[in-house]
């Protein structure tokens, strides 16, 4: 790809220009709601809930949400991603100094490496994909079926990396990286600019726009990029990681003392296999950068709030830090696996695990409901929740909810 010195700046105008130049070759995927979920994540928890939790032995929340769903599940390649690779490669073709025939290269789990495949194709280039060998079986069937040349690496991103690095060499491919490249974010925040628009037509008087957005964190394109399209509106921004094994650097790095710190490797085999990487380097200074219009923060006041949350969220108000994501919050594999079920038999939607982080939040994490039960009071919050893809094996799925039916006791 360019030199991301040469990408447009960081900006909502410049999301709203890549949603311009994407507009033929991406779905604008529908927003659905779901009154059972809604009243599912407004209903006060008990404390026998919370046993075993973090917040075991504390009163339980009992947010006001109206949750309303951006379908990316059912995006070409059934993923959020397409819109990241379809507007890096309509950059990259106005790049004279790029030779088409030489293709284009990148290291992905799985959503990402069938956008570039397909995004690719689409446009007569070869493409060569870099893949942790232990991606989904059905995401790698996917991506050869798109006409890709695949190679296999280790599953952690150091790897993969290095494995890109000697494919770019061996070919002169260009590399269009999963998410650290303005190109990449800007082409995901088209997903947030939609939510918003679409979302003005469901959300009931006298209210008018969407009071947040949760999104799914890993390399963090799809939150950076929402976050810029949210940043000239009142909306907040948050983002949604699994806690297992560490998989929620982008929270660890947030909260950071005494500032933001990116977490630089991750290891960790989380169910949400799309999240199983850390945040790049670009969209980490999005998201802990400052929020424009953001009124001066009281450092050591907002520091001695975060003290104050132990699982993962802000402490008081909804963005003690004036950044441009507001919290990180955190679930349990047994969280995305109950959200994850919610889906499948209430809503009827294929979904993956990683898709469902920001609804297991607003169901489950006691920080972010007593946070928005504190802001919103009886008032509530419409809350958007992007369901970042649906690709997955539907043997492992069953294995899955197999564990959370036996969790449960059911």
């Amino acid at each position: 790809m360019s030199d991301p010195s040469t990408a447009p700046p960081l900006t909502r105008a410049s999301v709203e220009a890549a949603h311009r130049l994407i507009a033929g070759h991406v779905h604008e995927t529908p927003v659905v709601t779901s009154s059972t979920l809604s009243r599912l994540a407004s209903t006060q928890r008990t404390p026998q809930d919370l046993a075993g939790t973090p917040w075991a032995g504390r009163a339980p929340a009992a947010p006001v949400l109206r949750l309303y769903f951006k379908c990316e599940n059912l995006q070409r390649v059934g993923a959020f991603k397409a819109r990241g690779a379809f507007h890096a490669l309509e950059r990259l073709k106005l790049d004279p100094a790029w030779d088409p025939a030489r293709g284009v290269v990148t290291h992905s789990s799985g959503n990402h490496a069938q956008a570039l495949a397909l995004a690719a194709r689409s446009n007569g280039i070869p493409a060569h994909i870099v893949m942790p060998s232990i991606s989904a079986p059905a995401k790698i069937a996917a991506t050869a079926g798109y006409g890709a040349n695949i190679i296999f690496s280790g599953s952690t991103s150091v790897e993969r990396e290095a494995v890109t690095a000697r494919v770019v060499a061996e070919t002169g491919a260009r590399l269009v990286p999963p998410y650290d490249h303005p190109d990449i974010i800007l082409g995901q925040g088209t997903a947030g600019l939609e939510l918003l628009s679409q979302a003005t037509s469901l959300i009931p008087s006298p209210h008018k726009t969407l009071n947040a957005i949760i999104t799914p964190l890993g390399g963090g394109g799809l939150l950076s990029g929402v976050a810029l399209a949210c940043s000239t509106t009142s909306t907040h921004v948050f983002g949604a990681e699994p806690s297992y094994e560490g998989a929620d650097d982008g929270r660890r790095g947030y909260y950071a003392s005494p500032f933001p710190s990116r977490v630089e490797a991750v290891s960790s085999l989380t169910v949400a296999d799309g999240l199983r990487t850390p945040v790049g380097r670009i969209p980490f200074s999005v998201i802990t950068g400052p929020r424009p219009g953001a009124a001066a923060v009281d450092t050591e006041a907002a520091q001695a709030s975060k003290e104050q949350v132990g699982h993962g969220g802000a402490g008081q108000g909804a963005n003690p830090f004036g950044r441009m994501v507001a919290g990180i919050y955190n679930v349990s594999e047994d969280e995305i696996g109950a959200a994850l079920r919610l889906v499948y038999e209430r809503m009827k939607l294929v979904v993956e695990p990683s898709a469902v982080v920001g609804l297991a939040v607003a169901l489950y994490n006691e920080d972010f409901r007593a946070m928005v039960e504190r802001e919103a009071g009886a008032d509530g919050w419409d809350l958007g929740l992007i369901f970042s893809g649906g690709n997955v094996n539907l043997d492992s799925l069953g294995r899955l909810f197999g564990k959370t039916q036996q969790a449960s006791g059911t």
